[in-house]
């Protein structure tokens, strides 16, 4: 809570420089002596700022300390609950994770959950293991890995699992749709670094550090990583709809000379093609911070997506074909035009965190 001490009137002394008296309660309530030393730092709006030297030195010191947490389990906590706090942990930017027990009470479920979970956190080791403790540290900071190369391997890696599980369909692929599956830990991991980064960035004011002019921007990068996320969970989806498919053909349960026409193949992936397209070039207007591509690319939903999006499903009901490959085409549809939302709430972030520098230019 802010305290007003009334103005003081700046004074200037015989040899040139200016001198201002303290506010006597604000120099008892520091503890302030004869000889006390004050450091001086002007903030962004020229404004003075006035730190004692000891409560400067206690923040640097709290600020090299790392966070720390320690989870205490017993043997009938759930591995997955153990998991979660894990991953929570990790999010709120603590460093030093310890997870301590009685000695031999841990279960080899219990372990095995804790040891996945690690491997699932970007930059996180186990940096010792006793039988009752298991320290976590996180050894990865914002410096070596900035937020905006996350996000673009998370767009990489999500619209490679886009594009597999389109390609599963059209050859039944169960290596490529078990390497779809896999690929989501990877987004998973990513994903959870993004928000332990965002989180951090906005507890310690670090907006310019992190190339923002706000902090409203971080909100905004949280749905552009939320996002991606879900092009990434859909992809899944799709993929064991492909894998069930495929095993009502090999079971004889379904009878298909081909998996899928060309006509119809053809037709899905020039939709899902132009939405992979439209999220690329959102993503592109907001590191660029360019409001014309995002404008731009809003009036390609409108026109071009859902154009596109009418023929596909035009194509799908005049053909005669067996639901269970209809509700598998019809999913990705629909997972590309969530595809194509993502792309357009995309694009809208960044109407909304440059719209006031577009009148300045």
């Amino acid at each position: 809570m802010k305290q007003d001490l009334g103005y003081r009137r700046v004074q200037r002394t015989g040899r040139g420089s200016y001198i201002i008296s303290l506010p006597k309660e604000w120099v008892l309530k520091s503890e302030l002596k004869k000889g006390s030393q004050l450091a001086f730092k002007v903030l962004e709006d020229s404004s003075l700022l006035l730190v004692t030297r000891n409560a400067l030195e206690k923040h640097e010191e709290a600020k090299s300390t790392l966070k720390e947490h320690t989870i205490h389990i017993t043997r009938k906590e759930d591995p997955q609950s153990i998991a979660r706090r894990i991953k929570s942990l990790y999010v709120i930017s603590t460093e030093l994770i310890r997870i301590r027990f009685k000695a031999g009470e841990i279960t080899t479920e219990q372990k095995i959950a804790i040891k996945n979970t690690v491997r699932m956190l970007l930059g996180s080791e186990i940096i010792s293991e006793t039988s009752n403790e298991i320290n976590i540290q996180v050894l990865i900071n914002h410096p070596e890995f900035p937020i905006e190369n996350a996000i673009r391997r998370m767009f990489a890696i999500a619209t490679i699992m886009d594009k597999d599980a389109i390609s599963a369909l059209k050859n039944l692929d169960e290596n490529l749709i078990q390497d779809i599956i896999n690929s989501d830990i990877d987004l998973d991991r990513l994903n959870l670094y993004v928000i332990r980064q965002l989180k951090y960035g906005l507890e310690h004011n670090l907006c310019k550090e992190m190339g923002f002019s706000s902090p409203k921007e971080f909100l905004g990068y949280r749905i552009v990583t939320k996002n991606l996320e879900n092009v990434g969970d859909n992809a899944v989806g799709t993929a064991k709809n492909v894998l069930a498919l495929k095993n009502m053909i090999t079971q004889q349960l379904l009878y298909l000379r081909e998996p899928i026409e060309e006509e119809v193949y053809s037709g899905v992936l020039k939709y899902t093609s132009f939405c992979r397209c439209l999220l690329e070039d959102s993503l592109k207007a907001l590191f660029k911070r360019d409001y014309h591509i995002a404008d731009e690319i809003l009036s390609q939903f409108i026109i071009t997506g859902l154009e596109l999006e009418k023929e596909s499903v035009n194509l799908l009901l005049s053909k005669r074909m067996d639901p269970n490959l209809a509700s598998v085409l019809r999913l990705i549809l629909d997972n590309a035009r969530k595809m194509m939302e993502y792309g357009r709430d995309i694009a809208e972030i960044t109407l909304n965190r440059t719209v006031e520098e577009l009148d300045k230019s």
